[in-house]
């Protein structure tokens, strides 16, 4: 049997290699994605980012939250920074679970700004992002918490306020209820528990917890000192957009990132029906208890599961784009 000719065979392997890009247009995050592209581009998220935590760490937390809301839903593409258009009038930052509640738009907006003037067009606001959340954990926690943070994430084209309410578990959660989302996301039992302990800093709503932890008519294991403090700060019919007060979700170390969250847990001084949900195996409680008492033990599995958490269906290769700014898609 003759062999097949040459153009033969070429074809063969042009087709077969332009299925391969169509069915994965992407390819992995790898570490000092911009060495080539923009060198600095780390250097000048981070002392941002160093910047704005030391007027306010809030701001830290903010950029923490916003990069597991944001992943959740859609992947890790800045989906959740997308303006309302007409032609999206509802994108994910209006949706409940992030509007009113979270921050950190202007501070994103700081950086791309820095970022840009540096390098136009090279790096996507999905990997802004996750650069803030990184350093973010490195100056809340005084240096004591930092990791290498791959990148070369695109920015996704699409957002809607149904997706945050989808797959985003509210405070309300029980445990079953956790791990299911989190396993949706690729995301284990341990996961769940050790980024749970992004709770150490950052503030509330008083709303997204009063109705089911302070409520007298709902059983509650929450320590009865802490509920009586937090009922002198909350009004008991607090509402969202309405008479909202905030309060520290850690009040012992509330600026600093470290396993004090833990600790909050087993003392049942903790604001959401979520947190308290984590004593309610043996095998998570397990976890609450090492997590408390060991040192280093909780910061070294922080720092894997936030890499698997900005990891999270993220967009690469051919897939989404880099936003000029990262409010508006480009068009």
């Amino acid at each position: 049997m003759a062999s097949p000719s040459l153009p033969l065979v070429t074809c063969a392997l042009l087709l077969l290699l332009a299925a391969t890009c169509q069915a994965h247009p992407y390819w992995p995050l790898e570490l000092a994605y911009y060495r080539d592209k923009c060198p600095q581009a780390e250097a000048v998220v981070k002392a941002v980012i160093g910047e704005a935590v030391r007027q306010n760490p809030g701001n830290g937390a903010a950029v923490i939250r916003m990069l597991f809301h944001d992943c959740f839903v859609e992947g890790c593409d800045a989906s959740i920074l997308l303006d309302p258009t007409p032609f999206n009038p509802t994108p994910e930052k209006l949706s409940a679970p992030n509007n009113p509640s979270m921050r950190g738009f202007d501070l994103i907006d700081a950086i791309k700004h820095a970022v840009e003037a540096a390098c136009p067009g090279v790096v996507s606001c999905a990997d802004i992002i996750a650069f803030a959340a990184r350093d973010a954990t490195y100056f809340l926690s005084g240096g004591k918490v930092y990791f290498d943070m791959p990148s070369g994430r695109r920015d996704g084209t699409f957002s809607n306020d149904s997706g945050p309410i989808d797959f985003l578990p509210p405070p309300t959660s029980n445990l079953s209820d956790l791990v299911s989302s989190f396993a949706v996301k690729g995301l284990s039992v341990e996961d769940m528990v050790v980024l749970s302990g992004a709770h150490t800093v950052g503030r509330s709503h008083c709303s997204s917890f009063v109705p089911d932890r302070l409520n007298a008519s709902v059983f509650s294991d929450i320590d009865g000192g802490f509920a009586w403090f937090l009922r002198s700060q909350c009004p008991l019919d607090a509402t969202p957009g309405g008479n909202d007060p905030t309060v520290m979700l850690d009040f012992v170390t509330p600026n600093t990132l470290d396993n004090q969250y833990y600790k909050n847990v087993l003392d049942h001084k903790v604001l959401f029906t979520s947190d308290a949900a984590l004593l309610t195996s043996p095998e998570t409680a397990k976890m609450v208890v090492d997590n408390a008492v060991i040192p280093g033990w909780w910061e070294d599995r922080f720092k894997a599961a936030m890499v698997k958490l900005a990891s999270i269906q993220v967009k690469t290769g051919y897939q989404g784009q880099i936003r000029k700014n990262c409010r508006v898609i480009n068009y």
